[in-house]
C-alpha cells in the first residue's frame, strides 16, 4: 500500500469517530511514520524488534490544568509497516488502522492501556 493510501486510512478513521469526541480532540498531530525509532520503543519499553502499531505521546486531557498553554501539540503517530506486517489483506489493513487511531485517541483523552483496550473491543 502507498503511504498516501494509508494516510487516507487514517484520515478516515479518524472520521469515523463520533462527532462529539471529534470536536473536543484539540492541538494534536495524527501523523503516520513508516516505523518506530528506537526511541520511541524506549518509551514504551518495547525491545528493538518489537512491533508497536501506533503510539500516543503529549499530555492526556484528564492531567490538563493551568500553566500546559505553551506545550507543543500533542502527537498521535501510526506505524505503517508495523500495521502491514500484521495484516493479511487490505481489509486487514483497514480494521487495524481503524482500531489503532481509535486506541490512540482514548490515550489522548487519558485512558489508561487496559481501558483503551475495553473501549476498542466495545468499538468493533
Amino acid at each position: 500500500m502507498t503511504e498516501e493510501e494509508f494516510e487516507n486510512l487514517v484520515l478516515e478513521s479518524f472520521e469515523e469517530l463520533p462527532e462529539k469526541i471529534r470536536k473536543t480532540i484539540k492541538n494534536v498531530a495524527i501523523v503516520v511514520e513508516k516505523k518506530p525509532t528506537e526511541e520511541q520503543l524506549k518509551k514504551t519499553g518495547i525491545k528493538y524488534g518489537g512491533f508497536l502499531l501506533g503510539l500516543f505521546e503529549g499530555i492526556p486531557q484528564t492531567q490538563w490544568g493551568k500553566g500546559f498553554g505553551m506545550n507543543l501539540p500533542d502527537k498521535i503517530t501510526i506505524f505503517q509497516e508495523s500495521i502491514e506486517n500484521f495484516a493479511k489483506n487490505p481489509e486487514d489493513i483497514k480494521k487495524f488502522v481503524r482500531n489503532v487511531v481509535w486506541h490512540e485517541v482514548a490515550h489522548y483523552f487519558g485512558f489508561e492501556e487496559k481501558e483503551a483496550r475495553k473501549l476498542e473491543k466495545k468499538w468493533r
